[in-house]
């Protein structure tokens, strides 16, 4: 059904859920996002659209997360907890505002209660609630495992990066690792438990969107973060130094927007290493998202024809070069594991007609922007009347401006 949204005309909407009204500080997967659907439904639309829903790392941002499997704790609605008695409602009293996310607030405030809930979890779970998270620790123990061992040692080392902790632990020495799980085993249990309940609480969502044939778009960033579970289990997977460090990062060059380009600074990928290991991280990245989501977007498409590479050690973008990425091999890859792949390809910016070879040739839509359509001539792109049919056609992106700012 996935694939079949894709070669009819819908719409839909672009929210992320932190968007979303609520009480506890920001937008979560409770009552509002339910009512969401109900709207989207009512509006006669057939998708809803995210930002990655991974956690979010430096600034705020969800393309930056200590994860590219878990999901963000913020979107971890209380009302659920409340009802199977692991919180109290007058433990959720807050003051926030209702129209603005202060994040500096909102997330300890946020983690605090989670880790309440966890208490009362651990206090007066049933056997069955006992039972389902341990299924599901065992069901995605293949990046669980990894992903709450860092979080604990990433809270008990804290603000150090993940070279800079003890050598035992940033190389993964197997008996360090074995007395890290004993010493941090309840820490660990809370992070597990933070995302069996994203799981459960999404999946819920989710199967409510679908009865009423509303899809559910998600959006999968390029890079990952150096500071991250991911980087940290597999450093073999990414251009490092001896000590894990990033040799190379992540970036674009200087363009008409910045005149010293865009240093984003994740880490870069050996390619050569994912091919040589049949591309096997890759296709468990995308088998998650596709789990989470009927469709994704992969942002910055570009860059697995070619990539920015820039040393880590330059403070802006200008002195790089452009590398080739893995072009239609890795996709090929990731169809024979998993079939026809319902992705929208970030196709912006400046796009060579190898990018555009690549996206024909993987079958996939790109993008359109209406905000970049009244600059040029009758010519320009993302004029409606240029669109091919394999387009996906949004008022504008996370980048850009509201259309309401914009119009003004």
């Amino acid at each position: 059904m996935a694939s079949d949204l894709l070669n009819q005309r819908t719409s839909g909407v672009l929210l992320h859920p932190t968007s979303l009204p609520g009480p506890h500080g920001c937008g979560d997967f409770g009552p509002n996002a339910f009512y969401f659907v109900d709207w989207l439904e009512t509006a006669g639309q057939s998708l809803w659209q995210t930002l990655p829903l991974g956690p979010i790392g430096p600034g705020d941002s969800p393309y930056m997360g200590s994860s590219a499997f878990a999901g963000n704790p913020l979107l971890v609605a209380f009302e659920p907890l409340v009802e199977k008695g692991w919180i109290a409602q007058e433990a959720l009293a807050t003051t926030f505002n209702d129209e603005t996310i202060s994040f500096g607030q909102v997330v300890p405030w946020r983690q605090q209660k989670l880790r309440e809930a966890f208490a009362g979890f651990q206090a007066s779970a049933t056997p069955e609630d006992q039972a389902a998270f341990a299924a599901w620790l065992l069901a995605e123990q293949s990046w669980v495992a990894d992903y709450t061992l860092f979080m604990a040692l990433d809270q008990a080392h804290t603000p150090a990066l993940w070279p800079d902790w003890p050598q035992p632990l940033s190389r993964r020495e197997p008996a360090a690792l074995a007395a890290a799980r004993t010493q941090y085993a309840g820490e660990i249990g809370f992070w597990g438990f933070v995302q069996w309940q994203f799981d459960v609480q999404w999946k819920r969502l989710k199967g409510y969107a679908n009865s009423k044939n509303i899809h559910m778009v998600g959006d999968l960033p390029i890079f990952i973060a150096h500071h991250s579970s991911d980087c940290w289990s597999r450093p073999d997977l990414y251009a490092l130094d001896a000590a894990g460090h990033p040799l190379v990062i992540a970036g674009v060059p200087p363009d008409f927007f910045s005149a010293t380009g865009q240093r984003w600074g994740n880490p870069l990928y050996n390619w050569a290493a994912m091919k040589a290991d049949g591309y096997a991280w890759w296709i468990e990245r995308v088998k998650r998202q596709l789990t989470l989501a009927d469709v994704v977007r992969i942002d910055h498409f570009r860059g697995f024809v070619g990539y920015w590479e820039i040393p880590a050690s330059e403070p802006t973008a200008v002195k790089g070069r452009w590398m080739p990425g893995p072009d239609y091999d890795l996709f090929a890859a990731i169809e024979a594991a998993l079939g026809k792949l319902p992705i929208i390809a970030e196709d912006l910016g400046v796009i060579t007609d190898e990018v555009v070879a690549l996206r024909t040739r993987a079958g996939f839509p790109g993008m359109r922007i209406l905000q970049f359509a009244f600059s040029d001539d009758a010519g320009n792109g993302f004029l409606p009347h240029n669109y091919a049919r394999d387009t996906v056609v949004y008022s504008g992106t996370h980048d850009n401006d509201t259309v309401v700012g914009w119009w003004a």
